[in-house]
C-alpha cells in the first residue's frame, strides 16, 4: 500500500498458486453462453480485429485465428471466483468490482489498452506475455472496434507463468498476448468518473423526490403556486418565480445529507447489471446464515445497506447486521440472538436468495478442495 498502490506496478511471482484451477476452458465456455452472463469475443485475424458480445455458443467459437473470450463478473456465478475476490478485501467492499476471466488461443489478447482503475492480472492456466508502459496521453484507435492505444511505447516485458500475478495502477499502458492457450483473471476495483457517479447519485436522490412527492402534501409551502402576479404578456417565457421555486427545491434536496449518505450506499451496493436471485421457500432455523456470493451489503454510520436498498439500523441489530457484512455470515449462536425484528428481516433476506443456510448451493464460505 505505501510503496505501490495506486502508484507504480509489481509482479508478484507464485503469487496465488492453484487459483482457479476449476475454472477451466469448458466452465468459460459454457459461461458465456449464457443470457445473464456479460461476455465478449475479440478476434484478431492478421491486422484485421472484430468484436462480438454475448451469449456466444461454444460451437460458435472461432477455430482459427488469435481470439480472446473475455467472461465478465465470474465470481458472481462461480464460488471459487468469489472466494478469490474476497481475498482482496484489502480495500472497502465498496471498491471492489469483480472478477473478469479470458481465455485466449495462441497470440490472442485485446490490444494495448489503459484501463482507469486499479486491476491485478492474475495467470491461473498457461502462460500470457504482458508489456507495460506509462500513458501520458490517451490517444486510441479509430479503426478497430476496440479501446486500442494508437501510441503504445512499453517500458517493462514480463512473460507470467500459472500463479504469478501483475498489479497495474490507473493510467498504466498494457498489453497482454498469449503465447500457446492461456486463462488470465482480472481482479477490477470499480472507480466511477465524478460524472457517473454524480448522475448515478442524482437519479437515486430523484427517486426518493418522486417518493415524496406522491405522499400528501404537508401545507402550501410543498407546491407552487402564482397567485397575485399580473397577467402574463409574454406566455411561453418560464416566470421568474416558478424558476426560484425549482432552485429551492433542487437546494433542498441536494442539501439534505443524510438523503446523500443513503443515495451512496444503496448506489455502492446495486449488484452488478443482470444479477438475478432465485427465491426460496427456505426457513430461518437455528443454523447459521451466509451472504450469498451475489450479495453486495455495505453500511454507514445510520444504515445498512443490501442490494441497492437502504435499512435503519441501530442498537445490538445494528452490530450484528454490520458484521455479517464485514464477514459476510453469522453463526448459528448470534442468530439466535437475534431480536425479532432483525430475524424477520434475515428470513426475508433468505426468502428473496439474498442469504442461504450453510450447505445451500451458493454457501458463501464453502472452502475449495
Amino acid at each position: 500500500m505505501r510503496r505501490h498502490w495506486q502508484r507504480k506496478p509489481l509482479l508478484v511471482r507464485n503469487a496465488l498458486p492453484g487459483a482457479l484451477a476449476r475454472v477451466d476452458g469448458a466452465r468459460l465456455f459454457a459461461l458465456a453462453a449464457e443470457e445473464g452472463v456479460e461476455s465478449r469475443l475479440v478476434v484478431r485475424m492478421g491486422s484485421r480485429w472484430s468484436l462480438r458480445h454475448g451469449p456466444i455458443a461454444p460451437a460458435s467459437l472461432p477455430s482459427r485465428g488469435a481470439w480472446t473470450l473475455l467472461v465478465q463478473g465470474v465470481d458472481v456465478h462461480d464460488d471459487d471466483a468469489h472466494r478469490l475476490l474476497r481475498r482482496f478485501r484489502f480495500i472497502a467492499d465498496a471498491r471492489l468490482d469483480d472478477v473478469m476471466c479470458s481465455w485466449a488461443s495462441d497470440g490472442g489478447g485485446v490490444g494495448p489498452h489503459v484501463d482507469s482503475y486499479d486491476v491485478f492480472l492474475l495467470q491461473t492456466a498457461g502462460r500470457r506475455r504482458w508489456r507495460i508502459g506509462r500513458v501520458r496521453g490517451e490517444r486510441l484507435r479509430d479503426d478497430v472496434p476496440l479501446k486500442m492505444l494508437a501510441d503504445f511505447a512499453p517500458s517493462d516485458e514480463w512473460l507470467l507463468e500459472p500463479g504469478d500475478m501483475l498489479y497495474l495502477p490507473p493510467g498504466w499502458g498494457h498489453d497482454g498476448v498469449a503465447v500457446g492457450e492461456c486463462i488470465t483473471a482480472s481482479i477490477g476495483f470499480r472507480a466511477p468518473t465524478a460524472a457517473e457517479f454524480g448522475a448515478a447519485l442524482l437519479e437515486r436522490i430523484a427517486d426518493d423526490a418522486r417518493d415524496r412527492a406522491a405522499e400528501p402534501p404537508r401545507g402550501a409551502a410543498r407546491r407552487y403556486g402564482d397567485a397575485g402576479v399580473a397577467p402574463a404578456v409574454l406566455p411561453a417565457r418560464i416566470p421568474g418565480g416558478l424558476m426560484a421555486f425549482a432552485d429551492t427545491a433542487l437546494d433542498r434536496a441536494l442539501a439534505d445529507r443524510a438523503l446523500r449518505a443513503r443515495a451512496l450506499g444503496e448506489v455502492l451496493s446495486e449488484p452488478k447489471p443482470g444479477t438475478w436471485f432465485e427465491r426460496s421457500a427456505a426457513r430461518l432455523g437455528t443454523g447459521g446464515l451466509a451472504l450469498d456470493r451475489r450479495t453486495r451489503m455495505l453500511y454507514d454510520d445510520r444504515f445498512v445497506f443490501v442490494n441497492g436498498e437502504a435499512i435503519r439500523a441501530g442498537g445490538a441489530d445494528a452490530t450484528l447486521m454490520r458484521r455479517l457484512a464485514d464477514e459476510r455470515r453469522l453463526d448459528a449462536k448470534s442468530v439466535a440472538r437475534a431480536s425479532a425484528a432483525a430475524r424477520a428481516l434475515l428470513a426475508e433476506w433468505l426468502r428473496a436468495g439474498w442469504c442461504v443456510q450453510p450447505g445451500d448451493r451458493f454457501d458463501d464460505d464453502r472452502e475449495s478442495p
